[in-house]
């Protein structure tokens, strides 16, 4: 009757790479399989193209744009780390294409990354994707299977508490 008193929000978060889910758990990274930073999931990415997940801001760029922080205009911070040890490539590889504190939509490019070179350097391209500020989430229903479309396929929906 009074939904509107309602303080619970519901957000969608659209996948930003295009790939094949894995769960966190199954990250070959014990930081984020262990869920050290927060939950979510990762993509093993098919193009090297990371999308914003959400409408809201940079917040974070690493200096070696292999990871880029983002916060919702609800507050809800989240981690895209492109690959695995890819801090040890110095950003080689990698483009930004946005700056720190860009005002920025869903579907908006922040980083471009070649999968091949990765690979060629040893490394791996899965993508965590992290929600790291879980004191925020009252319920969060992520998907943990399947092929994504980067900007498009919704891969969280997250109750703030």
């Amino acid at each position: 009757m009074f939904r509107f008193f309602r303080k619970n929000k519901s957000i969608e978060i659209v996948s930003p790479v295009t790939g094949k889910i894995i769960p966190i758990e199954e990250v070959p990274d014990q930081v984020f399989s262990e869920k050290m930073i927060g939950d979510g999931l990762a993509i093993d990415p098919k193009e090297g193209r990371v999308l914003s997940p959400i409408d809201g801001e940079v917040v974070t760029i690493f200096p070696t744009n292999h990871a880029i922080g983002l916060v919702s205009k609800e507050g809800l911070e989240i981690l895209i780390h492109i690959g695995i040890d890819t801090v040890e490539l110095n950003g080689v590889g990698f483009t930004r294409i946005i700056e720190k504190d860009s005002k920025v939509k869903k579907g908006d490019l922040l980083v471009e990354f070649d999968i091949d070179l990765i690979k060629e350097k040893g490394k791996s391209p899965i993508t965590p994707v992290i929600i790291s500020n879980m004191d925020k989430v009252e319920n969060i229903d992520k998907i943990d299977s399947g092929e994504t479309v980067g900007g498009e396929t919704v891969i969280f929906t997250i109750e703030l508490a």
